[in-house]
Order: C-alpha cells, then structure tokens, then sequence
C-alpha cells in the first residue's frame, strides 16, 4: 500500500487454479484492527491478511450504470467496490474514480462553500492515538483535524494511524505492546502543514487539487483563514450524483 501509494487491496484466493475474490482490505482496515484491545496482545507474526481483510464484499458487475455505483459508495459510505465480469474481478472503481467529471464546465458556477460539510470533527494534538482511532471509526471519517491551544496543528488520517501501529507492531516486544500503545500522541504522527482550500474556490478548481495532489480532503477557510469547514471526495460524489440524476 505505501509503496504504491494505495488505500485498498482486493484480496483473493486460489480454487482450482482460479483468482477468487474473497475480501478487501483498506487502511482503516488495518488501523482498526492494529490499534483494537481485543488484539494487543496478539503477535505482528500472527497478523494475517485474513484477519483484517473485510469478507463481506459489496460488488458490482462491469455493465452497471456509473450513477448507480457512485450512489452505492454514498449510501454505504465505502471508498471502493470490486467490479465483476462472470463472477470475476476485472476492476475496482474507487471514488477517486469519479472527481475528474468535477472539471467540467456544469460544475464551474457551483463553489466549495455550496457543498462543504460544517460540521468539523476534531481532537487535540495530546489526545492518545488509539482515542484518534476511535473518533474514526465511530465517526466513519478518513481524516480528523487536530487543534492546539485552539488553533488548528495538523491533520491525522486512516493512513497515518495504520503506519503508526504498523511500526510501533514492529519495534515494539510483544509483552509491551498492550501498555505502550496507549501512551502513543496523536500530534506526533499528523501532518503539520496543513494545505486548506479557500471557501471561494469552484468545485473545478477543487477537483484539480485533488487530482493534482492525490489528497481526499481539504480544510476550508474563510476571508480571514479561519476553517469554516472541510470538503472531501464524498461531498464531490453526493454533488455529482445529484447533478447526474437531475
């Protein structure tokens, strides 16, 4: 996954001499299991792909209408869906997928502000990460925003806590491991150059920094650089969605 600058991998097992698909595993995946008590004291070694991995796959066929698939990521609220042909995985359609139809001229007079979310999900910088960990999973977030003395310090995402643990699983011993990672900060593994987006800017504009960037999410700031906001890959979908189905 970082080697590849991947979020999430189809996982597949071998029957008669056939690539089955049998799950998908995402960074949250793998934050959420890394991080849980239930397997603190569980060895890295023991650590297998099928033991994070989600089984119970959603997947659509390769004839299926895109609007229907983008409408599938919004209500599950899933980054990704398998795409079959004859019961075989030839694809895997993310909502990345979808932000390059942001660029076109309908979405030119409609701006940030017009489809941000207001309702700003953060933590401060001391917090412990398991607790960033939980904020995520019980919120369904990708990223939380991180304040210091009420300012904003950074921002955290589901990839970061995953290499968190990841490492902390590696150069932690084992009989350590259930205490220590309670002690680990979430400031110490956020990204402290925070890039915004202005609320002015039009969804084209937006698009081409996502695409431009590889990132899923922005802050979005006032006239006076306050963050007012935040804008994701999700709002782009919801957007595109409900211009293509009006």
């Amino acid at each position: 996954m970082y080697k590849d600058n991947l979020s999430r991998i189809p996982v597949t097992s071998t029957n008669e001499n056939k690539k089955v698909l049998v799950g998908i595993i995402s960074e949250k995946d793998i934050a959420n299991k890394l991080g849980s008590a239930k397997y603190g004291n569980m060895a890295p070694s023991h650590f297998h792909v099928s033991t994070v991995m989600v089984k119970d796959l959603i997947t659509v066929d390769e004839d299926d209408d895109v609007t229907e698939v983008a409408k599938i990521l919004i209500d599950k609220n899933i980054g990704a869906i398998p795409v079959l042909s004859d019961g075989e995985m030839v694809g895997i359609v993310t909502k990345s997928d979808f932000i390059y139809l942001c660029k076109a001229k309908a979405y030119e007079k409609i701006s940030v502000k017009d489809i941000m979310t207001t309702d700003i999900i953060s933590i401060s910088a001391d917090d412990r990460l398991v607790h960033a960990r939980k904020v995520i999973m019980d919120s369904g977030v990708g990223r939380l925003l991180l304040t210091e003395d009420n300012e904003l310090a950074g921002i955290i995402t589901s990839k970061d806590i995953a290499k968190a643990f990841v490492s902390f699983r590696k150069h932690t011993p084992d009989k350590y491991q259930s205490s220590q990672i309670k002690e680990l900060i979430a400031g110490d593994y956020m990204s402290a150059n925070v890039e915004t987006i202005s609320q002015y800017a039009t969804v084209p504009q937006l698009a081409d920094a996502m695409l431009e960037t590889g990132y899923n999410g922005y802050p979005v700031v006032d006239d006076e650089d306050q963050i007012i906001g935040i804008v994701t890959q999700s709002d782009l979908l919801k957007l595109i969605y409900e211009m293509e189905t009006q």
